[in-house]
């Protein structure tokens, strides 16, 4: 796929789920044995133009996602290459079972795009929004969870989980138009984050999805506090980009993780499991959703609740690095 400036800005305009119908569009002209099935979420999955142009390569089952689950592990038992999609929730807890014995235990490799993740969906209330699925998905033998941090990204993260060895859940969050992270190409690798910014050894920041365009803002609210920080994209929370994080501890004063998902089980859990185990570990900020449902309110509204906007976020950082300072 031809990547450049203008695609970047109209990728980001279109959002996340737009995008990855863009990469689908894409691997149906270059994958022969490519299936897409959906949960009767065409439109939501940007899918309208793939149906249109590849009839045969698309399959909707309407709202019966553990059916879902399991055509695409027959399918892919039978050597097709298969992407299923529906709204987060429902991509994950609402057909786990299956997840995890046809696809986790069977090892039938099947790429799951979960869309419109985090606190995006919130004037529908958390039956819909999902701060669960990093927690979920990550505790399932022979699954891969990433976590784009913007639309190039979730393009870039499509196409490389239909060429990996094993299953993906593929998390998209954040609200449309996208925030840019990425305004030129990259190398996405599953299983290695990118360092986007360096700035000091006081803080390392580790984020993931939406977070990550936010954490943007934090580091250069921090640099007006005089206080340095470093920004590392972890679009892949399994398996953890261990060798960054062994040298996050060895060089820094500070690790915290920022993401839009429960501060329980998620990217902070997973970074935080590894660093306990190394000799001398750094101090850990957890930084997500605390352990309760909002009410119904708007995305920019539930994000200010619970104190996820940069301006809180850059506070919260500063006193607790303060505190490691007394």
């Amino acid at each position: 796929m031809k990547i450049n400036p203008s695609k970047i800005k109209l990728w980001s305009n279109i959002g996340t789920r737009a995008s990855f119908g863009m990469a689908a569009l894409e691997l149906g002209a270059t994958k022969k044995g490519l299936i897409i099935i959906s949960g009767d979420t065409s439109t939501s999955a940007g899918l309208e133009r793939f149906k249109k142009k590849y009839p045969e390569k698309y399959f909707d089952v309407g709202i019966a996602e553990q059916n879902m689950i399991g055509i695409a592990a027959g399918l892919a038992s039978e050597g097709h290459q298969v992407i299923t999609t529906t709204f987060a929730p429902f991509q994950t807890m609402r057909c786990l079972e299956q997840i995890k014995v046809n696809l986790g235990y069977m090892k039938h490799k099947v790429v799951m795009v979960g869309l419109a993740s985090g606190l995006v969906q919130g004037m529908l209330g958390f039956t819909h929004c999902c701060i669960e699925d990093l927690s979920i998905m990550r505790s399932l033998p022979g699954i891969t969870v990433i976590s784009p941090a913007d639309s190039l990204s979730t393009i870039k993260a499509t196409l490389a989980a239909t060429e990996h060895n094993q299953s993906v859940y593929l998390r998209l969050t954040g609200p449309t138009p996208n925030p840019t992270v990425y305004s030129n190409d990259f190398d996405f690798k599953i299983g290695k984050s990118n360092t986007l910014i360096e700035n000091g050894d006081d803080i390392a920041l580790v984020s993931c999805g939406s977070m990550v365009s936010n954490s943007v803002e934090v580091i250069n609210l921090l640099k007006k506090r005089k206080v340095g920080a470093s920004l590392f994209d972890m679009h892949t929370i399994k398996p953890i980009d261990r060798e960054v994080l062994k040298k996050i501890n060895k060089n820094f004063k500070l690790l915290v993780t920022f993401e839009e998902h429960s501060i329980i089980g998620g990217l902070g859990s997973a970074v935080a499991e590894y660093i306990s185990s190394l000799r001398d570990s750094i101090p850990i900020l957890a930084l997500g959703i605390p352990d309760f449902y909002e009410t119904a309110a708007s995305y920019s509204d539930l994000i200010s609740k619970y104190k996820l906007n940069p301006e809180q976020i850059a506070d919260r950082i500063f006193r607790k690095m303060c505190s490691l300072r007394t």
